[in-house]
């Protein structure tokens, strides 16, 4: 490959990789470990130039001394490694300007770059735009090979074994595009023959605002980043869910090809250029609708604001003695670009549901991170009888769906039962509180009240993310009001459904 090969303008894609330190306690952070890069001609997708290094981070105690990743960055081998000042020119060089690409680089990788760079006191390189292989391939190609993540999609076209290493991964992403545009190229030249057996499932929530405007018929993709501890099919105050890069996926499935060319309604699969306003939006809007968007405070936090609605005064919302249980169903609902979303329904309306005086059996707890380097934010609640039936009715009704889907994930129940887990006396169900991130701000998602002894709620409003505030609000023991939705998810071989608080009052002790 011939370095000559680049153009003045800058027009190739830079597809990178970073290779990082994982945080082991709150509030550590990310250290870069190797930066890996090459410059693709975007008109014919071949490699004109490639760099690559490791990095050895401020805190070499980030690494722990028998730390050996799969890839073989350990201690040892980054001990001679420059640092990332030493290297950033270069890195600066190959990325300002360009069009970048890459694996979740959108959510992550960019991230961890802005970081490294205002670490060091200078200005971070520039995209001209951004390509995050992740939303794009699963908003066109879907989950056939089983999951979206690189190593998953690589053994499904035999391209090879991903190694985890910054230059091979950025490599491995360029091919990985290459195989799912052919097979989209090809199925949208014969719909009805390449597509008759196609299951396309599922995509991240993470979608720009502009789609809030759906119809009630189509509802709007869910933005929230969800934040939920680790993943445990043997403890009940953890997730029932892997999150992989942060990030939650609802069951989709992919709908008919309509093999009618000549409807203007039917967008073209392979057109890229449709995604180009939605993939750089991805990169650069928060993760909640304008709807449940918080509105910022001044730097103090302010008085609690008293609310006129009582505590039941959310529209939508049903008592569990409103509920029967034989008109809950599950359906696929459209949902964004010919695409199907498995939806829980009560009597053919979105089924969320209002819970008053749910004891807190277990708070929430900051120990868990997620990639971000930021707190899960949930909770368990005791679950009465009723609470369980209408839960336990909803968990068959889409783990259904799922199986005539032919999905192999297994499915998590949404109720912990004291005979799968021995340290629980009555059944459980974890609450999750989302979080939004806006550029340096990032704020509960959910509304939280607080009541006190006279009965009267009152908003409280918190200038920034402190998530020992909320561990002090949700301790054991006490009473809440819950207001939630039920989002079905699907990923990493898990199935499920998760109750995301939309409203939590808290009663006085």
């Amino acid at each position: 490959m011939n370095p000559t090969t680049t153009s003045d303008d800058r027009s190739e894609i830079c597809f990178f990789d970073l290779e990082t330190t994982v945080p082991g306690r709150r509030r550590q952070g990310f250290a870069i470990l190797e930066f890996g890069a090459i410059l693709v001609c975007p008109k014919r997708l071949v490699e004109l130039k490639s760099y690559s290094s490791l990095v050895r981070p401020d805190d070499p105690s980030s690494i722990p001394s028998a730390f050996v990743r799969c890839n073989g960055i350990c201690r040892d081998t980054i001990a001679v490694a420059p640092s990332f000042s030493e290297i950033a020119d270069k890195v600066h060089d190959f990325l300002h300007g360009r069009v970048w690409a890459g694996h979740n680089i959108a959510r992550f990788d960019c991230v961890r770059l802005r970081e490294a760079f205002e670490k060091i006191g200078r200005p971070a390189p520039e995209p001209k735009g951004i390509i995050d292989s992740l939303a794009l391939l699963t908003r066109r190609f879907g989950r056939r090979a089983g999951n979206m993540k690189m190593a998953t999609l690589a053994n499904y076209f035999e391209i090879g074994k991903q190694t985890h290493r910054s230059l091979d991964d950025a490599r491995m992403n360029l091919e990985v595009l290459k195989h799912c545009a052919t097979v989209l190229f090809l199925e949208s030249s014969l719909p009805d023959i390449l597509t008759a057996d196609s299951v396309v499932s599922p995509r991240p929530t993470t979608r720009s605002s502009s789609y809030s405007n759906s119809s009630p018929e189509q509802p709007s993709p869910n933005m929230n980043t969800l934040s939920s501890s680790l993943t445990s099919e043997n403890d009940p105050n953890l997730s029932p869910t892997g999150l992989e890069n942060g990030e939650d996926h609802p069951i989709i499935f992919g709908s008919e090809v309509n093999s009618d060319a000549s409807d203007p309604a039917e967008p073209d699969p392979f057109d890229m250029s449709l995604l180009r306003n939605e993939i750089e939006t991805d990169a650069v809007q928060s993760d909640v609708t304008k709807e449940e968007k918080p509105e910022l405070e001044s730097p103090e936090m302010s008085s609690a604001i008293a609310i006129t609605e009582g505590c039941a005064g959310y529209a939508g919302f049903l008592e569990l003695d409103e509920v029967s249980v034989t008109s809950i169903s599950a359906s696929l609902i459209p949902y964004y670009h010919g695409t199907y979303r498995i939806k829980l329904l009560h009597k053919d309306v979105a089924l969320q549901l209002f819970c008053p005086c749910l004891r807190v059996r277990f708070g929430i707890h900051t120990k868990f991170i997620d990639k971000a380097g930021l707190p899960r934010l949930n909770f368990v609640v005791d679950a009465s009888p009723s609470l369980c039936e209408v839960l336990q009715t909803c968990d068959a009704a889409a783990k259904k769906i799922l199986e005539d889907y032919g999905s192999k994930s297994k499915w998590r129940p949404v109720v912990a039962s004291p005979k799968d887990y021995r340290y629980i006396d009555s059944p459980t169900v974890r609450l999750h509180i989302p979080t939004l991130v806006n550029g340096d701000i990032t704020q509960y998602a959910t509304e939280i009240h607080q009541k006190d002894c006279s009965g009267a709620a009152q908003k409280l409003v918190f200038s920034k993310f402190d998530a020992e505030e909320l561990v002090n609000l949700f301790r054991t023991g006490i009473s809440v009001d819950a207001f939630f939705s039920l989002d079905t998810y699907d990923y990493q071989q898990g199935a499920g459904i998760r109750l995301v608080a939309k409203k939590l009052v808290i009663h006085s002790d």
